[in-house]
């Protein structure tokens, strides 16, 4: 202990000038808005990067069960393939890009999850480079996992459907009435659904899916479905708890939405000046 403590009476100097360094670059990164974007950028670059590392040895021992997902999405995929009427009768090979296109879809891995705290966000390794920008929904192939919030070159951060800020579009899906989605910050497996009014017929375990009121996603992606429902009297409008499809402790792989005709959507909904 005293060796500790005659290092810092000699280094005094040494240590004010560090610590007084470390205060005003602490002050200069949150006055500055050009300096916090900097600073984020290159957090997201460097913990990306140690996070991916890591992430690859324990997906290494996770094949057999990613490989399980993967064949139940394409299991899903055929069945909508090839219940679809007339759909064998007319399917071609031709080049898909020939068709409209509302909304692209890119991939991306998951190098980062928290899920315990207020407001979660996970940590994916595609960025801008990737054409990956903010406010992009993401999801897997079970249902939403959350939106874009900040981007790096080669990474960005997600804001979690598991934050008290997540508003989310949603709708029950055999009545087509809409709500918002939001998390009360307890159960990782429950989130909300707010704005139900009275008059609404539903029941347990009735599946809601995203609405499509939004730019974020596009209609009918899967969420959960309500385990309990209770009528709030002074509001007439319902309490809903809604259990998630997806495992929000569990997530590798997601999906990227870019919606093509955002902007133009942004600018007609914009105010006038």
């Amino acid at each position: 202990m005293q060796h500790i403590i005659n290092f810092l009476i000699k280094n005094k100097n040494f240590i004010l000038f560090l610590v007084l360094l470390c205060i005003s670059l602490l002050f200069t990164i949150q006055s500055h808005s050009y300096h916090k974007s900097k600073f984020i950028n290159s957090a997201n670059w460097l913990s990306g990067g140690i996070y991916e590392k890591a992430n690859g040895i324990s997906s290494y021992f996770n094949l057999a069960s990613e490989n399980d997902r993967l064949l139940e999405e394409n299991r899903r995929l055929k069945n909508i393939l090839y219940n679809k009427k007339d759909s064998l009768s007319t399917i071609q090979f031709v080049d898909s890009t020939s068709f409209p296109t509302d909304y692209l879809f890119r991939s991306a891995k998951i190098t980062k999850n928290s899920y315990a705290s207020r407001n979660n966000t996970l940590l994916i390794n595609k960025g801008s480079y990737d054409s990956i920008a903010k406010d992009m929904g993401v999801v897997n192939a079970t249902g939403v996992i959350g939106k874009i919030d900040q981007v790096s070159g080669s990474h960005a951060t997600v804001i979690s459907i598991l934050s008290s800020i997540s508003k989310i579009n949603a709708q029950l899906k055999n009545t087509n009435h809409f709500g918002t989605l939001t998390w009360d910050g307890k159960n990782p497996n429950i989130v909300q659904l707010e704005d139900i009014e009275k008059l609404v017929k539903f029941t347990e375990n009735d599946t809601i899916i995203t609405g499509g009121n939004s730019t974020l996603f596009p209609k009918g992606i899967p969420i959960g479905i309500i385990k309990d429902f209770q009528l709030n009297t002074t509001e007439n409008l319902y309490n809903i708890n809604v259990q998630l499809f997806n495992d929000m402790t569990n997530l590798e792989h997601v999906y990227i939405i870019e919606n093509l005709h955002r902007e133009e959507i942004d600018n007609l909904l914009a105010p006038e000046n």
